[in-house]
This record gives structure tokens, sequence and C-alpha cells, in this order.
């Protein structure tokens, strides 16, 4: 029994006395209390594949900040790893990759079958621990990235502005796009569904680098395969966050999820005429507003608040919070959004 639930009654459309509210990126770098635990150790990757650290930070913004649900600390980048292309997480540089896959050799030196319940254990472990000592206070989230995102760094090998790489081999190697594509969302399935057996309350689809495709580019190596994840999760909270990918509104709107994130440049109100009560919407404040003053942050809350037309709405930014922003200031943002009368 979770004692508040009001993040998974604003997934299922239920009634619900305030919005729920969270943050992308809660559990991390703005809290010195994630910053102290993480002084302990080597680096990122010992924090991901170590279950009671990862517990710990995880649960620290439920403490720390009061939001309303948990989301289990880990990477996005365990998935690629999982399939046999390790990656690095070098600091102030981001992830890099040794290998990587632009063309049929490469692929063929994937894994062909991999066991998701061995090769991922610490994240399975790590959900495990966070719902004991989280004992039914709030919701606990799980998450993967999006197969668009992950092919961008198995493909491109590190972070990018442009992904160029990525977006050359869609229109070089289509075929060999696609099954890459598919073998990446046939383990990301696999990996959610061990996420739900070990305590995920609800789910998060993360495609950062939707928006460097066009549309109909985005139909094709995008939501086709996001689709495939969503139908696999009939009975589950699920929510698709596409950010970037305004054009791909209507088509995103069409996805058998419970929840589409929006990120700040996405109008609330084209969002809730495509979806229209068939859908909850999570977002979308602009996260550079909480780097403005408690006045400001208040008003630009309330601004936002008043511009849902519907309870079938998750508070959260449009992004994930940003590094340097003071968690006081989070706390305006959140204290402002349960404190406000729907």
């Amino acid at each position: 029994m979770i004692q508040n639930d009001l993040f998974l009654r604003a997934h299922r459309g239920e009634a619900i006395e305030r919005y729920p509210v969270w943050l992308m990126r809660q559990a991390g770098r703005i809290l010195p209390e994630y910053r102290a635990v993480r002084s302990k150790l080597s680096g990122f990757k010992e924090l991901v594949e170590t279950p009671e650290f990862a517990t710990e930070v995880t649960i620290q913004p439920v403490d720390l900040l009061n939001v309303d649900a948990a989301i289990i600390f880990s990477d996005i980048l365990v998935v690629p790893e999982a399939m046999g292309l390790p990656y690095q997480m070098i600091e102030q540089k981001g992830p890099w990759f040794e290998n990587t896959i632009r063309s049929q050799q490469e692929f063929d030196r994937l894994d062909q079958q991999i066991d998701v319940q061995d090769r991922l254990w610490y994240v399975f472990e790590a959900l495990k621990q966070t719902k004991t000592a989280l004992n039914g206070r709030v919701p606990l989230i799980g998450f993967a990235g999006a197969p668009w995102t992950i092919l961008c760094y198995m493909v491109e090998g590190k972070g990018s502005k442009t992904f160029s790489e990525s977006r050359k081999f869609l229109y070089t190697q289509p075929a060999l796009a696609h099954l890459l594509l598919q073998r990446i969302t046939d383990v990301t399935i696999a990996y959610l569904k061990g996420q739900v057996a070990a305590g995920a309350d609800a789910l998060q689809l993360f495609d950062s680098w939707a928006g460097i495709l066009g549309d109909a580019q985005y139909n094709e190596f995008g939501i086709k395969y996001i689709s495939q994840i969503c139908e696999a999760f009939p009975e589950t909270p699920l929510t698709v966050f596409s950010k970037g990918a305004i054009g791909s509104l209507p088509a995103l709107a069409q996805l058998p999820c419970t929840t589409l994130g929006l990120d700040w440049n996405m109008d609330v109100n084209v969002a809730r005429n495509l979806v229209q009560e068939n859908m909850t919407l999570q977002g979308n404040l602009d996260p550079c507003v909480l780097y403005g003053s408690p006045q400001i942050i208040e008003a630009e809350t309330k601004k936002m608040l008043k511009s849902f037309k519907s309870q079938r709405h998750i508070v959260n930014l449009g992004h994930g919070v940003y590094p340097d922003i003071d968690p006081e200031m989070v706390k305006v943002f959140i204290h402002t959004v349960q404190n406000y009368a729907i």
C-alpha cells in the first residue's frame, strides 16, 4: 500500500486533491548529500553499480525535497553495456565508448543472447532495496533510454551536439539501423519488465535526442520502437519523454502509454487538445526558472499550473534540474505546487 499515491492516480486519470510533483535528475548533483556519497566512490559508475549507494541517493530527494515520487538512480547507458558495448563516464566530459556500431561487422560483435537479470542485477537489486527502504511512502519510478537515443550513443561513441554520425547512419545503412533499434528495443523491454518485477510502480522512457530528427524520420526510427515498448506494458503507468520532438506531438499523442512528458518548449494546451482526456501530461516548467528569486519561481509556477485544463497532469520541469541550481529554490517550486488548490 502506497501512502502518497497522487503520482499514480494522476497517471491513471483518477481524482486528485492536488497535482503531484517530482523532478527529472532530482537524485543528483543539486544535493550536497548526494555529493557526499559520491565523494566516497571512484566515480559515477561505481555509484550506479553499488545497490546500497544507489538506494541511498534515490531516497535523498524524498527526504530532503518532499517530492511525490522517487526515481531509481541509474543511467540509460547500462543497456548498451549489457548488450556488450561497455562505456566509461569521464568527469566533465560525459560518456565515452571505446567501440562503436557503424557496420554489420561491428553489430555482429554485440552479444546475441543475453541474460538481462544477470547483467543488470545491480539495478534490480537497487530497486528492491529502495522499495523496502521507502516503505510505501511514495511510488518508485524505473526508467530506460528510448531506442533512438541509445542508438545515438552506440553509433557516436560519445555525446554530441549534432549526432551527425548517427543521423548519417540512418541514410547510409537504414536496414542496419532498424536491426540495431530492434535489438535495443528487445533488451529494453526485458530490462523494464525486470524493473517492474523488482518493485518499480511506474516507468519512464527518456528520448533525449528525439529533437534532432525530422518528423518523418522520428516516426520511422523513433516512435515505431517506442510504441513496441509501450505495448509491452499495458498495466504499468508509463511516461514517454521525447525532448525536442515538437513536430511529432500528434504522433506521440497516439502512443499506447499513460503519460506524455513535455519539454519547456512544448505548449501544454496544444498537447492537451491532442490527447484530450485519454492521456496524462507531465511537465513542463523551464528549468532556468529555478535560477530566479523565490517570487519569480512562485509566480512562474502558478502561471503554469493555471494553464492546465485537466487534473490529468503530473508537475515536473521541462528537462532535468541543472546541477548548479540551489536546492532551496527547488523547494520553493515544490512547495508552490503542493500548496496550489486545484
